[in-house]
């Protein structure tokens, strides 16, 4: 849809692209204080037990070391972003290789390595538990046999349990829709822990001065959640630690957690000194904050036509031996994953459940993936049992708009019908195919989040409006669009906006980035205070042409009055003024949107018969969705999404062995590189139904939430078999074709 306006909807640069090529830009790894101290860490070996003892005294001793912390130092002080189940450091036991035992800050990351290897830890060893469905069983080991007094559970549990949340979401009445059914089809699907792979590591500097107030710089794009998280670990007021701004080398979803600040707090108050952190690759793989693994049951009952009555979906999520790491404590994802169909009875459960494995966190669209994966894989399934065609099986079921969804929402608008005309069309999906060649289709529709966030704008006497937010930009370009929109209304060239983003004590509380929210909350209020900044200009130009505001006209950096032919740019008008004009504007407003962003995905693959191999050998991603504010990063979204899910599909899996990770480098652990990339088509149809500015929707993680099950689906049709786990390799395929051998 070609744009009408000037910067809005079309493709202007990154804002900010030059610093970043240039290395102006300064990430978290790149802050450098007076007399800074380096820390690492000390990581558990073993899965399960209890510390007997720890003896520091031969690192202590090592020249140039400057403190060291330990879980005596922090006992009994736990840290999450809403479950408060995780210590600072061990605290008397560990419950996975790689947690936190000890810490050091010395004066070199030499020094600070080498007091690590001195550090001496006695282990009584226990037996661990690594298989989430044992875990729910009776009599199981509690791998938290306190977890009922924990802050933070979403709901109370009754007793001691590894199931530490437990949702469902429903419709209708499940046992009856069953009942009803002629045909009921059963299969489970299973997922593997993957990894984000951004290329910045998480880091963090902290400086804490001599009353406990800290600066703090740390690579997160939710800075008021650390200084909350932070603060009430270590039972700091909030007001004294102030999260600085920093650029994000990455983020898909990992970048919204504390990871280490506070024990990099702690060092740095027993050193007197300011301390950097930063985590090496090895230990992002064995100790961050990946994707869940998962054990997916889809039970679904069908009339003999085809139509849905019944669809039952049983989520186990293993959580690792934390929770602390997801905002909500559990994943908001499975809610939606029974996907755009219009199912009477359903019901969707989700049991988040403790091993003793790494624990995981929040990855680009946290539990979608998962569901619709086995969701979108089912229905193939089903089809294929009953001989109908996979899409007209989905059509037959498919939403419209102001159809009710699975779980009882009513959807005003959602044009799956639309999509998929237009998927049809942009894949070739009804050409003819060659030998051992399939295509595979699945859906996805995703409704935009809400947050609260402020911005304020400021033009000053250069003529200059800077955009002032604590905001951050986790890569995906959240200052180029509030420059679009503040220079679009404001009528003025993109090269006088400046952004400017705040600390926490100079900003105004936020929800930060995530779940594909920015562009509705921050675009809603950039665009609110860009309403306001025309008013006051018009005001303050009306003042000075002895005229009403609704006379003046604002063009190229400057205001009118055409009638009189006057005309003063902006910094001529705010000399006039005697002083800077400056508004301020939040968008406050959590409620889901029901309008839907809708994306079909088709795979097209070769199979090889006596290898296994699957290529993929195109890939088309067809949207409907609201005005696209910048085509470049719109695209680069649906792009860089539907490589996640790619990887996710055929080649991601982080391998855990008896509790340790294995593929603990980028040389063991695959992700997809530019040979991976298959012929790519995409399309965008936009509509005026959005919740953001200029009726705008999210794209950030509906581009990687279909795709695994659209390259099983066209797998299967390729050669026959039937993968229901993830990654589909080679291996899996040659075992389903020709027995395991």
């Amino acid at each position: 849809m070609a744009s009408t306006k000037q910067f809005v909807g079309n493709s202007t640069p990154r804002i900010e692209g030059e610093l970043k090529v240039s290395g102006q830009a300064k990430y978290a790894v790149d802050i450098t204080l007076p007399g800074m101290l380096w820390g690492r860490l000390l990581r558990s070996p073993i899965a399960a037990g209890k510390i007997k003892r720890i003896d520091i005294s031969k690192a202590a001793a090592l020249s140039g070391v400057r403190a060291i912390a330990t879980g005596a130092d922090c006992s009994g002080l736990k840290i999450g972003r809403r479950l408060y189940d995780m210590p600072l450091l061990a605290d008397g036991e560990v419950r996975f290789i790689g947690e936190k035992v000890a810490a050091v800050a010395a004066d070199s990351e030499e020094v600070a390595e080498e007091a690590l290897n001195l550090i001496e830890v006695e282990y009584d060893e226990s037996e661990p538990l690594f298989d989430p469905v044992e875990a729910l069983g009776a009599g199981a080991k509690m791998v938290h046999p306190d977890v009922v007094n924990y802050k933070g559970l979403p709901k109370p549990l009754a007793g001691p349990t590894n199931e530490f949340v437990y949702y469902t979401w429903k419709k209708g009445d499940i046992e009856t829709g069953f009942r009803q059914a002629d045909i009921v089809v059963e299969n489970t699907f299973t997922t593997p822990v993957v990894h984000h792979g951004y290329i910045e590591p998480h880091s963090a500097v902290v400086s804490v001065a001599a009353d406990g107030s800290a600066e703090i710089w740390c690579c997160s794009k939710v800075p008021y959640a650390i200084r909350e998280q932070v603060g009430n670990a270590l039972q700091i007021p909030h007001e004294k630690l102030v999260v600085n701004p920093c650029y994000i080398g990455g983020d898909f979803g990992g970048k919204g957690d504390f990871m280490d600040v506070a024990v990099v707090y702690l060092l740095s108050k027993k050193a007197g000194k300011p301390v950097k952190l930063v985590m090496d690759y090895d230990e992002e793989l064995i100790a961050g904050n990946p994707r869940h693994a998962s054990i997916i049951k889809v039970k679904t009952g069908l009339k003999k036509d085809g139509t849905i009555v019944a669809h039952h979906m049983d989520f186990i999520f293993d959580s690792g031996a934390y929770g602390a790491f997801k905002p909500n404590a559990f994943l908001a994802g499975p809610h939606g994953s029974a996907g755009p169909y219009k199912i009477p009875h359903c019901l969707i459960e989700e049991h988040m459940v403790y091993t003793n494995k790494v624990p995981c966190g929040h990855m680009r669209s946290p539990g979608d993936p998962q569901g619709f994966f086995a969701n979108e894989s089912q229905l193939d399934m089903i089809a294929k049992k009953l001989g109908m065609d996979p899409l007209k099986f989905r059509q037959k079921n498919l939403m419209h708009d102001g159809d009710v969804d699975p779980i009882g929402e009513e959807v005003g608008y959602i044009k799956s019908e639309e999509t998929l005309k237009k998927a049809l069309e942009d894949s070739g999906y009804n050409r003819p195919k060659g030998k051992n060649v399939g295509r595979g289709v699945a859906f996805v529709q995703w409704m935009a989040n809400g947050g609260i966030g402020t911005v304020a704008l400021t033009l000053d006497d250069k003529g200059i409006v800077t955009i002032s937010s604590a905001v951050a930009d986790q890569g995906a370009g959240t200052y180029t669009v509030l420059s679009e929109i503040v220079a679009e209304e404001l009528k003025m060239p993109l090269s006088q906006v400046r952004m400017h983003q705040l600390n926490t004590q100079e900003g105004v509380k936020d929800t930060g980035v995530g779940g594909s929210r920015a562009t509705r909350v921050y675009g809603n209020a950039g665009y609110e205070a860009a309403l306001k900044a025309v008013d006051a200009i018009k005001q303050a130009a009306a003042s000075q042409f002895n005229v009403p505001a609704d006379q003046i006209v604002l063009a190229k950096g400057a205001v009118l009055h055409p009638r009189m032919e006057r005309k003063l740019s902006f910094a001529e008008l705010v000399k006039a003024n005697g002083a800077p004009i400056r508004v301020e504007a939040t968008y406050d407003n959590n409620k889901k949107v029901h309008e839907a962003s809708m994306c079909v995905q088709i795979a097209e693959v070769s199979v090889d018969p006596a290898t296994g191999q699957v290529e993929l050998k195109k890939f088309t991603s067809t949207h409907n969705g609201g005005t696209v504010l910048n085509p470049l990063m719109h695209q680069g979204q649906i792009e860089g999404g539907a490589m996640t899910g790619i990887g996710y599909a055929l080649m991601e899996q982080v391998i855990i062995n008896d509790g340790k990770v294995v593929t603990a480098n980028f040389g063991e652990y695959k992700i997809p590189t530019i040979k991976d990339v298959p012929v790519f088509k995409s399309s965008m149809t936009e509509s005026l139904k959005g919740a953001g500015p200029y009726s705008s929707m999210p794209i950030g993680e509906t581009s990687n939430v279909p795709t695994a099950a659209a390259i099983a689906n066209a797998v299967e049709d390729a050669c026959g078999v039937r993968i229901t786990s993830l990654p589909i390799t080679a291996e899996k395929i040659y075992a389903a074709l020709h027995g395991a051998k």
